[in-house]
C-alpha cells in the first residue's frame, strides 16, 4: 500500500486508553494539598472533579476502557490520518522519511477534543451540569465548548487576555457552541481582582486563568473544573493518538527513530509519545522521544523539578513537575497554548529519568519552518504545532548531514486557520523573538514552595 496517506478503519479505533503509569520505572511524587501540604487524597479532589476522572488520575492499570458513547463521538474524526511529508523531504533534500499524525482534522481543529469529550462525559455521568476551564490559544476552549454542546452541558471559559485579542475567531467559535468566553484576568473572581490590582494591564497567563476557573468551580455544587493538559487523566485520554500512529506506521512498513511533538502542559506530547515510550521502557526500543517548547517559556529546558502550584493563587494541588514558578508570566508569544509555567508530572518524571528529551525553539524559527511546511504540504499549522515541525526539520537536516535514512514522526496537533494574524505579523517582519525575562524567572523560581 502507499505510505503517503495511511488511514485506519473505524473498527481499528482504540477501545482503551493506554496508561503509562503501569510501565514507568519511577512514578512521580504524589500531589500535595495546597492547604495542608500533605498527600492529596481522592476525596480532596471531589470539589472540582468527578469520581471516574479521580480514579483515572491515580490508576496504575495499563488499559482503561473507553466508554461506548465516547467512542461514538470519537468517530466524528477518529481515527485521524497519518501522512508522509514527501514534498517536505524533497524541499529539505534529506534522506530522512518524515511522517506526521494530523490531529487538525477534528471538529475543534486540534487534538484537544480527545480529552474534552471524555471529561464532559464523566462529569455528566457524575451529575454535573456546568464546567469551567481556562484556555491559552483557544483550542482547548473550543474543544470543551463543543464537548459540552455534544453532551448538553454548560461551559464557561477564561481565555488568557493576550490570546483573547490575538485570536478573536477562536472565542467566536466558543460562542457558536454556546460557551461564555471572557478575557482573563477578570473582575469576576477574587483571583482575577488580585492580579488586576497589581497589574491592570496584565497580559494574563494560563496559571492566572486556571485560578479563576478553579475558584468558580469550587464554589458551585453543580459545577466542576476541566483541565486541557498536565494532569494524568488528560495524558491518558490523548493516548489514542500514539496508539493509532503505531498501527499506521506498521502499515507503512516503518518504525520511527524519533517521535516529536510540541510541549506546553504536555498532553499532546504525551498523546503521541507515551505509547512509544512503553516500547522504550518495556522492550528497550532505541526510539528518541523529543518534546519541543518555546525559548520564551522553556519549562523543560530551564525549569526546576520541584513541587509547585498549577495556578497563580495557590488553589490547585502542588504537583511535582518541571516548573518556571507559578508566578512566572511568559512573554506574549503567539503560541498561546505553550505559555504555561509547569509541566505534566508524568512528562517531567520521564525527562528526569532520561526516557525523553527536550529542546527549545525561537518564535521566528518556528514560523519560518511552519511556512515551509505549509508551502510543501498545503496545511497551515498552529503556532504550537510549528514547534514540532521545527524540531522535525532539525532532525531531517541532521540526517542529511549524517547521510542517514532516519524515520521521523511528529504530531501536527492542530491547524492554524485561526492564527493567520500571527502569520501576517511573521510575513510583515513584525514578529519578535521575545527574550526570556531572566530576572523574572530567577525571582519566580526563588519563590517556589519550600517542600522536599
Amino acid at each position: 500500500m502507499s505510505d503517503t496517506k495511511i488511514l485506519l478503519n473505524d473498527n481499528e479505533l482504540p477501545t482503551s486508553w493506554y496508561n503509562i503509569q503501569a510501565d514507568m520505572p519511577n512514578l512521580p511524587k504524589p500531589p500535595l494539598s495546597p492547604f495542608t501540604k500533605e498527600e492529596v487524597k481522592p476525596e480532596d479532589l471531589a470539589a472540582i472533579f468527578p469520581p471516574e476522572l479521580i480514579k483515572q488520575e491515580v490508576s496504575q492499570e495499563r488499559w482503561i476502557e473507553i466508554p461506548e458513547e465516547v467512542q461514538e463521538i470519537y468517530k466524528l474524526w477518529r481515527p485521524s490520518p497519518l501522512y508522509r511529508a514527501r514534498r517536505l523531504e524533497k524541499a529539505l533534500d534529506t534522506p530522512a522519511r518524515i511522517f506526521f499524525k494530523y490531529e487538525g482534522a477534528s471538529p475543534a481543529g486540534s487534538h484537544k477534543l480527545n480529552t474534552a469529550v471524555p471529561q464532559a462525559y464523566f462529569n455528566r455521568e457524575g451529575g454535573i451540569t456546568r464546567l469551567t476551564t481556562e484556555t491559552g490559544a483557544g483550542q482547548w476552549g473550543i474543544a470543551l465548548s463543543q464537548a459540552c454542546k455534544f453532551l448538553n452541558m454548560i461551559c464557561k471559559v477564561y481565555m488568557v487576555n493576550v490570546s483573547y485579542y490575538q485570536k478573536p475567531y477562536r472565542r467566536t467559535m466558543m460562542n457558536i457552541f454556546g460557551s461564555d468566553c471572557v478575557p482573563s484576568p477578570t473582575n469576576e473572581t477574587k483571583s482575577g481582582r488580585q492580579i488586576l490590582e497589581k497589574d491592570p494591564d496584565s497580559v494574563g497567563s494560563l496559571g492566572i486563568a486556571i485560578s479563576e476557573a478553579v475558584e468558580v468551580a469550587a464554589g458551585l455544587d453543580d459545577t466542576n473544573y476541566a483541565l486541557g493538559s498536565v494532569l494524568n487523566h488528560v495524558c491518558l485520554h490523548q493516548s489514542v493518538i500514539g496508539q493509532e500512529a503505531k498501527m499506521q506506521m506498521a502499515k507503512a512498513g516503518y518504525y520511527p527513530d524519533v517521535v516529536v511533538a510540541c510541549c506546553g502542559g504536555g498532553s499532546n506530547f504525551a498523546g503521541i509519545a507515551f505509547p512509544f515510550a512503553r516500547d522504550k521502557i518495556v522492550e528497550n526500543s532505541p526510539v528518541r522521544l523529543l518534546a519541543a517548547e518555546p525559548t520564551a517559556c522553556p519549562t523543560l529546558t530551564k525549569g526546576d523539578l520541584a513541587y509547585d502550584y498549577g495556578d497563580v493563587t495557590g488553589l490547585t494541588p502542588l504537583l511535582h513537575m518541571y516548573t518556571l514558578g507559578s508566578e512566572f508570566v511568559p512573554p506574549g508569544i503567539h503560541s498561546g497554548g505553550l505559555r504555561y509555567h509547569g509541566e505534566s508530572p508524568l512528562v517531567s518524571q520521564l525527562l528526569h529519568d532520561g526516557i525523553i528529551d527536550a529542546c527549545a525553539l525561537t518564535q521566528n524559527y518556528i514560523f519560518d519552518k511552519a511556512a515551509l511546511f505549509a508551502s510543501s504540504e498545503g496545511i497551515i499549522p498552529a503556532p504550537e504545532s510549528a514547534h514540532a515541525i521545527g524540531a522535525a526539520v532539525e532532525e531531517a537536516l541532521d540526517a542529511r548531514e549524517a547521510g542517514e535514512a532516519r524515520t521521523i514522526l511528529f504530531n501536527l496537533s492542530g491547524h492554524g486557520h485561526l492564527d493567520l494574524p500571527s502569520y501576517e505579523s511573521y510575513m510583515d517582519g513584525k514578529l519578535q523573538d521575545l527574550k526570556l525575562p531572566e530576572e523574572s524567572l530567577e525571582k519566580s523560581l526563588a519563590g517556589l514552595p519550600n517542600i522536599k
